[in-house]
């Protein structure tokens, strides 16, 4: 099945704002797939046996977009990116319910490689991940967001770059510097980069 046009996502997904409910049933099928791709891309970096499936993900961001009936749709970039931050927060709700360390205790350092794509070996690490780009965003919220967009959304540096209104070059700066930012706060030594 081949993708469907860019303008009938962003239509469907302005119909939507606009307060036509049925444009969210013609939209969920059009971007069904494209969810699933997301969550299986978060799912791969959990734990072997996550009692949390793709499925059950997309599931609860269908939930949560139901009751999201007031966000103002840019288009099918800041759609997939609000998603994007959904699952992140499902996922980290879903292993802080379960007890989880947090980071400082006997949680692991997250592994992190250079192009930020390592996944998290344990449920502690994702909320580890978590604590840390919130500790970002207090001070720097726009490269907290490219992280975001970028290892979780799956974005590209253009669609990133589309979704925060700034140049392809400020997403790659924000996204080398919070890396490296991150690499030192996850193994728990003191960044002084600039």
């Amino acid at each position: 099945m081949s993708a469907p046009p860019k303008f009938e996502v962003t239509a469907l997904l302005q119909a939507w704002s606009a307060g036509d409910e049925a444009a969210l049933e013609k939209l969920a099928p059009l971007v069904y797939d494209e969810l699933r791709r997301m969550a299986h891309r978060y799912m791969a970096q959990e734990r072997t046996g996550h009692t949390l499936q793709s499925t059950a993900l997309v599931n609860e961001v269908y939930l949560r977009l139901a009751k999201a009936s007031e966000v103002n749709w840019q288009n099918r970039v800041h759609f997939f990116a609000v998603c994007a931050r959904m699952m992140r927060n499902i996922l980290t709700d879903f292993a802080r319910s379960r007890g989880y360390l947090k980071r400082g205790g006997n949680a692991g350092r997250v592994p992190l490689d250079e192009a930020l794509h390592a996944g998290c070996e344990s449920p502690a690490d994702i909320v580890a991940l978590d604590d840390a780009l919130q500790d970002l965003a207090s001070f720097d919220e726009r490269k907290s967001l490219v992280v975001e967009l970028r290892f979780f959304g799956g974005l590209s540096v253009e669609e990133t770059a589309e979704v925060l209104r700034v140049s392809a070059e400020t997403v790659l700066r924000d996204w080398k510097l919070a890396k490296a930012w991150l690499l030192h706060e996850l193994s728990g030594e003191k960044y002084y980069g600039a």
